[in-house]
């Protein structure tokens, strides 16, 4: 084994046969006479030891457990895609239906439709990248429950609006506080649901609801109705 050497003169490093080990002689650069240190005086650094059990050969027997991320499955994201494209397309057919379009069943069914959906995909953009992403099962599984209280949302919306707006309210409209008033706790619950459902953070978490809202009221737009129920100018 080799022996590094460094002369305490010029600082020159070189290497020298374990059995000079103990020697003096010069230094090949300077001259100068130094004392080779001897093998075993060398300090050797060894790597550290891995925690947990191990066999009889010293090795370990627990392999660490390797993250996997989240999946991009192109055939549900065309899925995903498919079913808003026709509901956008079913939108765009109705507008010159404003009862039927405005009737509580379509409204009723196409947030319903879209809730679950928009989870999953907006869960795939907006998720903590540090945490262990869902997947699978149990995503669609979380994804149901937080589309089907963004759904209530809107019946908690329109709840709301009801109480505290006058009587006709969806046709002469409602003050603009109260419209602010019932979508500010329409978009807090969807938050939390997305907070709690989905591991999201709380920013995260209104985003992924606003999303939502946003496709929602984008979607009443196309169907020539007033993006906010109560909205001034039905």
């Amino acid at each position: 084994m080799a022996i590094q050497v460094t002369c305490p003169g010029c600082m020159a490093r070189f290497t020298v046969a374990d059995e000079h080990g103990g020697k003096q002689g010069p230094c090949p650069k300077c001259k100068k006479p130094i004392t080779i240190p001897k093998a075993e005086d060398q300090i050797v650094i060894h790597a550290p030891k891995g925690e947990g059990p191990t066999n009889k050969e010293g090795k370990r027997v627990l392999k660490t457990v390797k993250r996997k991320d989240t999946a991009f499955s192109p055939l549900i994201a065309t899925g995903v895609g498919v079913t808003v494209l026709l509901t956008l397309l079913a939108a765009f057919l109705l507008r010159g239906y404003p009862d039927t379009a405005g009737s509580y069943p379509i409204l009723g069914g196409g947030a319903l439709l879209l809730g679950p959906l928009l989870a999953w995909a907006g869960y795939l953009f907006l998720r903590d990248q540090e945490l262990e992403p869902y997947q699978g099962g149990p995503l669609w599984i979380r994804a149901l429950v937080c589309g089907l209280v963004y759904a209530l949302a809107w019946g908690i919306y329109l709840l709301i609006a009801s109480q505290i707006g006058e009587t006709g309210w969806q046709q002469n409209g409602l003050e603009i506080w109260q419209m602010g008033f019932a979508a500010a706790v329409a978009v807090g619950i969807g938050t939390f649901a997305a907070f709690v459902s989905l591991d999201l953070e709380p920013l995260m978490g209104f985003l992924h609801c606003a999303l939502y809202f946003a496709v929602t009221v984008g979607l009443r737009f196309v169907m020539a109705l007033p993006p906010l129920p109560g909205l001034k100018g039905d």
